[in-house]
């Protein structure tokens, strides 16, 4: 489950449905609301909705009540490009505040910081590596965001939900012990998702292929300059990835 922009029928966002495993495109509702949602999935029979094993949302909290209430048996995943993407928005935050602090001349050594910095630290090359630690010794504070950044990554990589499980347990403990306000808001989000967040190291989908269908929705707009009509819009949208 996931939404685009469409702003079709006066609505800004509608949801698409897609079938992750088998690559296809289910179905597209007007709407990302919990009414639209419970609309759709009340029309399928109990025993219909017993058969799906795991649902992909990102961390919209309508998503996740759905899924709790048509989809019994069902894992609730959250997708990983969206809680990875809390951390480097926290991560973001403090290194462009540190960047500001600095004068012109320290400045210098900034350029394409954003890149470097977001890019993990092993797959550097050496010039990157080099200016990767001229950063993070003139700054404290965004050596510890840094740490922060990289230690979650490491928890990405995990290749089993126990393993996912001690090292977001670990993680907690960082970040407890960095004292970085900008990552408490990050904290929360991560904490009051946690379970769905681990629930990814359970199973192999994501929603990769529903981005990859959204990016072509984007392109089929824009070529028609716009699509007002949502039925109209639908149905281009089903014949395409048909």
């Amino acid at each position: 489950i996931d939404e685009f922009k469409g702003n079709c029928d006066e609505r800004k966002y509608q949801c698409i449905l897609t079938d992750p495993k088998n690559h296809k495109v289910l179905d597209i509702l007007p709407g990302r609301e919990t009414y639209h949602l419970s609309t759709y999935f009340s029309s399928f029979s109990k025993e219909e909705r017993a058969k799906v094993k795991a649902v992909v949302i990102d961390m919209w909290k309508p998503y996740k009540d759905i899924v709790k209430t048509y989809f019994k048996n069902a894992l609730v995943v959250v997708d990983r490009f969206h809680f990875i993407r809390q951390v480097f928005w926290a991560f973001d935050k403090i290194r462009r505040e540190e960047q500001k602090r600095f004068s012109k001349q320290r400045r210098r050594y900034f350029k394409r910081s954003k890149k470097l910095l977001w890019t993990r630290f092993n797959n550097l090359d050496e010039e990157g590596k080099q200016a990767v630690e001229v950063m993070l010794n003139v700054s404290s504070k965004l050596r510890e965001a840094y740490l922060l950044k990289e230690k979650f990554m490491e928890f990405v990589d995990s290749e089993s939900f126990e393993e996912a499980k001690k090292k977001l347990h670990d993680w907690y403990l960082y970040v407890s012990a960095s004292q970085l306000p900008e990552f408490d808001y990050c904290l929360q989000t991560i904490t009051r998702w946690q379970n769905e967040i681990l629930n990814s190291f359970k199973v192999a989908y994501t929603n990769g292929y529903t981005e990859g269908v959204n990016n072509k929705i984007k392109v089929l707009e824009r070529n028609a300059y716009g699509v007002r009509n949502f039925k109209r819009f639908r149905a281009r949208i089903l014949y395409m990835m048909g």
